[in-house]
């Protein structure tokens, strides 16, 4: 069972009880095995009042929260029945699983809060294919010529005009064929 990132609608202004009381539940019933982050996602906006400049943090999605979770039937249960949750986004009717985010529009998310995805883990072997998945390469494919797990980096070689083309790439901006 892999985990994924699911959107799970709330009250509105209820967001960051939600977070609290979901984290509360995750210890109790013990499922830090199955719900793993929870996050309210919010980012600085720049406020002026009475001709004085103020950062606030905003609620970059209000009424929604993002839960990082393995989805089982028992998972679920626990996130739906948190006080302040009316339900899953992406869900098609009862009984139906929600549908998690894109990885991209997670790193999006994260990236947009400053918060930093959790690092990967290296998943990659030499002279293997991988796909490049954001850009200005994104759709090339190429080989896997060094790997920096230290770094996060790659190097691989892509074929451009003819020519074999070594490019530094982080993990994430890559995919396996």
């Amino acid at each position: 069972m892999e985990k994924h990132w699911y959107v799970v609608h709330t009250y509105s202004g209820y967001e960051n009880k939600v977070k609290t009381n979901l984290e509360r539940r995750v210890q109790s019933m013990e499922m830090q095995d199955k719900i793993f982050r929870v996050l309210v996602p919010v980012e600085e906006e720049v406020e002026v009042k009475n001709g004085k400049k103020k950062t606030v943090m905003r609620k970059t999605f209000p009424g929604y929260v993002l839960v990082e979770m393995i989805m089982t039937d028992d998972s679920w249960y626990v996130v739906r029945n948190t006080p302040g949750v009316t339900g899953f986004v992406g869900s098609s009717g009862a009984g139906s699983k929600p549908t998690p985010l894109l990885p991209s529009e997670v790193r999006a998310i994260l990236k947009q809060m400053g918060v930093e995805e959790a690092k990967p883990k290296v998943d990659f072997g030499l002279k293997e294919a991988v796909r490049i998945v954001e850009g200005p390469f994104a759709n090339f494919v190429g080989s896997i010529e060094e790997i920096h797990p230290d770094k996060q980096k790659l190097k691989v070689l892509v074929s451009m005009f003819g020519r074999e083309t070594p490019l530094e790439l982080d993990f994430s901006q890559v995919e396996k064929l």
